[in-house]
């Protein structure tokens, strides 16, 4: 099992939390003004802006603070700045960590990562200390609970193009991709009758490194402050954490 589809588990199971703590629309509408402001303000011609304008209906998110993100990023309306940012570092026994996000303040969010990954025992590096470990993937992933037949998804993503697919994760196939055909090849499986858990352009790690007991416990810890802040968008890692 690779480190990044079980910390894709564990990032699933606390979107609900991160719900509930209001910070998903936070972060959706940030989301949705820089794709706006980076391609345009049609979701046509915007992938980006699309795929965020997909999460922020799936949030249920109101289409008036919809339409008003779309039209602070196209500065059809005046408001808050953000930037992208992205640090890199490393948590307990030596794992990559890579961490997106968006921000109005880059000295006060970089003080903020910088303090989370000395607080669980880490440290952020350099620019590029870790993300050579990091590609650019689709990924797509089918519960085994809800479809066991390893050989029919197989087939149907191979044929629609798909790179790879692992089974050795007990409780999900996972179908990897060039990025730009994760939709092709989601619509593929769905047609042939296989149900889809999740399907994302995401980073995967190349190698990566297996935790346990206490150690797992604190890579965990520091990858969900991570996540719980609110200038970040997405934590990546390369842990294999043993349950």
């Amino acid at each position: 099992m690779s480190g990044h589809s079980r910390w894709a588990g564990i990032k699933h199971k606390k979107g609900a939390i991160d719900a509930k703590r209001g910070k998903v629309f936070t972060r959706i509408i940030r989301e949705v003004t820089i794709a706006a402001k980076s391609g345009g303000g049609n979701p046509d011609n915007n992938p980006r802006l699309r795929k965020a304008i997909e999460d922020a209906k799936a949030a249920n998110m109101p289409a008036e603070n919809l339409k008003k993100a779309i039209q602070r990023g196209t500065g059809e309306i005046p408001g808050v700045v953000f930037e992208e940012v992205s640090y890199e570092g490393y948590g307990v026994g030596g794992v990559a960590v890579l961490v997106t996000g968006t921000t109005d303040n880059k000295n006060r969010t970089t003080s903020e990562i910088r303090k989370i990954f000395s607080s669980h025992g880490g440290n952020m590096g350099e620019s590029g200390c870790v993300a050579w470990n990091f590609h650019m993937k689709g990924h797509i992933t089918v519960d085994k609970s809800a479809f066991s037949d390893e050989d029919k998804v197989m087939n149907a993503a191979l044929e629609a193009g798909a790179e790879d697919i692992k089974s050795d994760d007990p409780e999900r196939f996972e179908v990897i991709t060039v990025p730009a055909e994760v939709e092709k090849v989601k619509a593929a499986l769905v047609a042939a009758g296989i149900p889809v858990a999740s399907a994302e352009a995401t980073m995967l790690p190349g190698t990566t490194v297996s935790l346990e007991g206490s150690d797992g416990r604190k890579m965990l810890s520091l990858l969900e402050d991570l996540e719980d802040n609110d200038d970040v968008k997405d934590v990546y890692a390369n842990c294999d954490i043993k349950e």
